[in-house]
């Protein structure tokens, strides 16, 4: 039976993928320090014998006492929300926690999977971005911290590959939604539902007509694991090419929720990308992978979710 840790294991995408991977027949290690997890999205799993949840800090040296075989690093602030309130430790994270992190895995022999995001490529010049641009990010706006750290994470990855020879692999993770994302978080679908769901107002930004691409979390587990469990080096894109606006996804979500909402327009946050569409031409390729489940399905699989907990307090 393979091992496997999970850093930011109890957050929305790190959990998904414990549940996946557990499916799997792997026995899961779960780290994280519950900055914007929460235990509730692994109390389903505390109690199983091939799980085991470890609160730390991974900014800080940390060790595992048992071999592993997969190291999955998900761990960062990831919303706009987190990293504005969190600038210091989303940069540690980016740095700290992902130097300890290949370090652990080096000790261990262990296959390593960098979570890097579609934010690498800033506001793209070129669309859809296909791993080979080297992006348009402002290194000193509000969204900098996130941006840089993912970047610099990116760069030591391939710094232990070459000089450590560890087996490192990297997801630039584009646009993911379903079950687990927090209401409050600030991104587009949790907000939308949470607002829609509660008969409130939906806020879209600017005029609504900048673009995102929807992955749904259960194609995005399934395209981490793919990748940590071939042999590429270089990034890979995992996201849905499928393309909408704003504005699409806000009308959409008043349909599939039978909400009276209506629509109401602010004003757009600074350096917020005006498209964002994934090439997966690489993914296809080498791993076999693209998305099974289309946004509508995937919306109502989260409605389904969030139907349960729209009411619950923000803090969750």
């Amino acid at each position: 039976m393979p091992t496997s840790l999970v850093t930011g294991g109890a957050g929305f995408l790190g959990s998904n993928l414990c549940d996946f991977l557990l499916a799997r027949g792997h026995r899961v290690i779960c780290v994280d320090n519950l900055d914007t997890g929460s235990l509730e999205n692994i109390r389903h799993l505390k109690n199983g014998v091939n799980f085991r949840f470890e609160m730390l800090d991974i900014t800080g040296h940390y060790e595992v006492d048992e071999p592993i075989d997969f190291v999955y690093h998900m761990a960062s602030p990831a919303s706009p929300i987190d990293y504005a309130r969190l600038p210091l430790h989303t940069l540690k994270v980016g740095a700290y926690g992902t130097h300890n992190t290949l370090g652990l895995a080096k000790k261990h022999r262990a296959r390593f999977l960098l979570a890097s995001t579609s934010e690498v490529y800033g506001d793209p010049l070129v669309h859809p971005q296909p791993e080979s641009y080297w992006g348009n990010v402002n290194p000193i706006g509000p969204r900098g911290v996130y941006d840089e750290a993912k970047r610099y994470a990116e760069a030591l990855t391939m710094a232990y590959l070459r000089q450590q020879g560890v087996d490192t692999c990297i997801a630039r993770i584009f646009n993911t939604s379903g079950p687990r994302m927090r209401p409050h978080d600030g991104r587009a679908v949790p907000t939308f539902l949470r607002q829609a769901l509660s008969e409130k107002p939906l806020t879209v930004f600017g005029d609504g007509s900048h673009t995102r691409s929807f992955c749904f979390v259960d194609d995005m587990a399934r395209g981490l694991v793919l990748l940590a469990e071939s042999d590429v080096h270089e990034p890979v894109n995992l996201g849905n090419p499928d393309e909408m606006s704003i504005l699409e996804m806000a009308q959409l979500i008043i349909e599939l929720t039978d909400s009276r909402s209506e629509i109401v327009f602010e004003a757009l946050p600074v350096d917020d990308p005006q498209v964002r569409q994934p090439d997966i031409t690489r993914a296809k390729q080498l791993l076999g992978w693209e998305p099974e489940i289309d946004v509508r399905e995937g919306l109502r699989r989260t409605i389904a979710h969030y139907t349960k907990v729209v009411a619950e307090p923000a803090s969750r």
